[in-house]
């Protein structure tokens, strides 16, 4: 009897620890195993991949897709870790970030979904309507504080920017101000505002005559902004952002936007992306307000 016990008791025993080890997934686990394709990180990018899961789950029976944002950064290190299927970013990833996923044993591949025109807006009651580089690099140093000093009226210039883990944070960073020199010296000022989403800046703006910040196209509000039209020199030419000009690539902060997989996609993550490039994705892009890699 006492024999049969014991045998009973080893075989719950060994039941109980498979069960447990089933329910603790491995490293290189991909979370859409479990039915849910997960995104997450840039919040420039997070409006535009809510609409794309929106519509696609209504066309694809059983899909599931969860999007979140927290910024590039954060989308970019959940997808080395592999807490995310996919990764939105409004940057490319860095070289660090790179070494890590090898690290990590992650393989970043990199999808180039939509176009952007990084847009730098102001108040509508602000008089100025271009800038060059030169001096929004200098406004957001803090070499120049007043609009007064680039021809506007008498009054303090307020500086709004994203947190440093968004990828129009170091974008904005290195192509403006720092003029296209990634590894350049300069800094914000310490003055800058940094606010935690696109949407607070452009409330911010929207209801304080005296800030400037910068946003994604798809964020820019005619009624309630003024996008400024930029140059590279003050010789010109002065170029509004715009889904044409983030196209062509005339607009001088105009970029691309991404997803990142670890390694090429398959089942569920390669038909969202397939449908994402698609002429029905693509025009989702163009409907709120970015510029689509392929227009219809």
């Amino acid at each position: 009897m006492r024999k049969t016990n014991l045998t009973t008791i080893i075989l719950l025993l060994a039941l109980l620890v498979a069960v447990v080890g089933c329910g603790k997934p491995s490293r290189n686990s991909n979370s859409a195993k479990s039915g849910v394709v997960q995104i997450k990180g840039s919040d420039t990018m997070v409006n535009l991949g809510q609409a794309w899961a929106e519509v696609y789950m209504k066309t694809h029976s059983g899909a599931n897709v969860a999007v979140t944002g927290g910024g590039s950064g954060t989308g970019i290190a959940a997808m080395i870790q592999g807490t995310t299927d996919i990764a939105e970013s409004s940057r490319p990833m860095k070289e660090e970030e790179k070494a890590l996923a090898e690290k990590r044993g992650t393989n970043p591949v990199e999808h180039e979904v939509a176009l952007d025109a990084l847009s730098v807006i102001v108040n509508h009651s602000n008089p100025i309507s271009k800038l060059t580089i030169d001096q929004l690099s200098n406004i957001f140093t803090g070499k120049i504080t007043n609009w007064k000093q680039v021809g506007g009226l008498d009054e303090k210039i307020v500086l709004l920017s994203r947190d440093k883990n968004s990828g129009s944070h170091v974008f904005f960073l290195e192509h403006v101000v720092r003029r296209g020199n990634e590894k350049g010296p300069e800094e914000y000022a310490q003055s800058t505002l940094m606010m935690p989403s696109s949407e607070a800046i452009a409330s911010q703006v929207a209801t304080d005559k005296g800030t400037i910040g910068y946003v994604g196209l798809g964020y820019v509000d005619p009624k309630k902004h003024k996008a400024l039209t930029i140059a590279k020199t003050a010789a010109g030419p002065f170029i509004k952002p715009s889904i044409d000009t983030a196209i062509d690539h005339t607009y001088p902060i105009s970029r691309p936007l991404y997803w990142y997989t670890n390694g090429q996609p398959k089942g569920e993550i390669k038909s969202l992306l397939e449908f994402v490039m698609s002429t029905e994705g693509q025009n989702i892009v163009d409907k709120l307000g970015f510029a689509p890699i392929k227009k219809s």
